[in-house]
Formats: structure tokens, C-alpha cells, sequence
């Protein structure tokens, strides 16, 4: 699929990857319509990318489906016909095990992840499904393949973000939409500060961290190939293996690696 010309919708735009993408996109010579809840950051995209019409922004919350409802028409309005939807918008929990962790927290994880990505993908997909070809990617993570410690809920909602991706791949089978799945490994991003999750950092080796662009650009290039299943790093990449041929060994590994960055706390819920 070539990117030159089609219209794309990415949400998560105002910051990290899905920035990276809009930019990565519009370079391409792509039309974008950059959906987020964060409109400081929406401008901040529009500032770097210099892309004059071809890109519109949306300021809106995924979870709110009234509002991604209407949105289909506004974009088609901004740019015409959709051929794309990468939903990349997603929070993380702060680092608390289950028992530690509010029901407000694990209820907009769920809501923002698993829901916002329903949403649009129910608005969008009509669209989609009658241009000649078409796109659609949602962005996983490699806790959706193994289990994060102090990260279940978020892993748990990214879960049901990659079933159902895999659902949507065996329904459109026959159609002209080529259905992806992304999963990034760790990502220089600021989405523990934005998810209000009270980290800070990769908890890691940020030279084994993926850049936002690179990840930007591994996705577009997915959309171009009509990939399938994408990995993104080479955590991401041991996840995937692990899964497949050793999958207690795996969790168990993962547990001892990320046990000090768990905290033993009740967490408060993020506003």
C-alpha cells in the first residue's frame, strides 16, 4: 500500500510513537488526521510536521464514544475518504501488583486501551472496508506475550486489544483491509508521565531503548507491506519466543528481572 495520497487517522498523536507515525506518514506524502486528548501537544505535532492542510488534529477522548462517533465525518470533511486507522493512544498503570492496585486505575487502563480502540475501530471500519484498499493497525505491546510484574492490568488490556486484532483479521479476510498488529518493546516515550503512572524512565538500558522515530517508522512500513504481526526491538522479539517455546520459564525470567521496580503501595487513582 502506498502511503502517497491516502488519508490516515492516528490516535496518540500528540506525543511518542504516535507522533512518530503522523510525521513518519505525512513524510510519505500521506494526509493525516492526528487524534488526541492532549491539544498542546496536537500543536506541538503540527509545528514539527510544517504539512499545511494535509494535516488536521482532532481533540477528543478515545473513551468517549459519542465524540469518536462523529469523528469519521469530520475527518472525511478535512481530507476525504479514509484509508487508514492506527490506533496507537494507550496508558500504562503505575508499578503495583493487582492486589495494590485501585479499581478506578484498572478501570480507565481497560477503558482507554482496550475500549477507546473499539470504539474507533467500530467507527472507522464501514469506512474502510469500502475504499478499494485499506489499513488498519493496532498497537499491542510485549506485555500482551508475556506478563509484566506491577503491570497486569495494562498487560491484560493489551491482551484483549491483540484478540481482538486477530479477530478483526479473520473477519476481513476477503476484503480489502490488511489488518496488523504492532508490538513494541521498550520505546523512548514519556508514557508513564502521561499515563500518570509515577515513573519515570525505561527500566532498563536505554541504549537497548527503540527511538519513538524508529518505531514510527517500522510501523508505516508495516502499513506499506501489509504486514501482519510486527515487532518492535529486540525485548519485543524475545518476548515473542519465549511465548511461543518456554512461556513459564519466560514469566519467571521477567519476574526476578523487574521485581525492584514494583512497588508495595496502594496506587491512587489517576485523575
Amino acid at each position: 500500500m502506498d502511503c502517497s495520497g491516502r488519508v490516515f487517522v492516528v490516535t496518540g498523536a500528540a506525543a511518542g510513537i504516535g507522533r512518530a507515525v503522523a510525521l513518519d506518514l505525512l513524510g510519505r506524502g500521506a494526509r493525516v488526521a492526528a487524534v488526541d486528548l492532549n491539544s498542546e501537544g496536537l500543536q506541538r505535532t503540527v509545528e514539527l510536521a510544517q504539512a499545511g492542510n494535509r494535516l488536521s488534529t482532532h481533540t477528543l477522548n478515545i473513551v468517549d464514544r459519542e465524540a469518536v462517533g462523529v469523528l469519521p465525518a469530520q475527518v472525511t470533511q478535512a481530507h476525504g475518504a479514509v484509508d487508514g486507522l492506527i490506533n496507537v493512544a494507550g496508558i500504562i498503570q503505575p508499578f503495583v501488583h493487582i492486589e495494590d492496585l485501585d479499581y478506578e486505575v484498572i478501570e480507565r487502563v481497560m477503558d482507554v486501551n482496550f475500549w477507546g480502540t473499539v470504539h474507533m475501530v467500530k467507527a472507522f471500519l464501514p469506512g474502510l472496508k469500502a475504499r478499494p484498499e485499506a489499513s488498519l493497525v493496532n498497537v499491542v505491546s510485549m506485555g500482551a506475550l508475556l506478563p509484566v510484574p506491577g503491570q497486569s492490568a495494562y498487560g491484560a488490556s493489551k491482551a484483549a486489544v491483540r484478540l481482538l486484532t486477530e479477530g478483526l483479521y479473520a473477519e476481513l479476510q476477503g476484503t480489502a483491509v490488511a489488518v496488523s498488529e504492532v508490538f513494541p518493546g521498550a520505546v523512548g516515550t514519556e508514557i508513564s508521565r502521561n499515563s500518570g503512572a509515577g515513573f519515570s524512565g525505561s527500566g532498563g538500558d536505554t541504549s537497548k531503548t527503540t527511538s519513538a522515530q524508529e518505531a514510527g517508522r517500522i510501523i508505516v512500513d508495516a502499513v506499506e507491506k501489509r504486514s501482519f504481526r510486527v515487532m518492535i526491538g529486540n525485548d519485543a522479539r524475545l518476548f515473542d519466543l519465549l511465548s511461543r517455546m518456554a512461556p513459564r520459564r519466560g514469566i519467571e525470567m521477567i519476574a526476578k528481572k523487574m521485581k525492584d521496580l514494583v512497588v508495595s503501595r496502594p496506587a491512587k487513582a489517576s485523575a
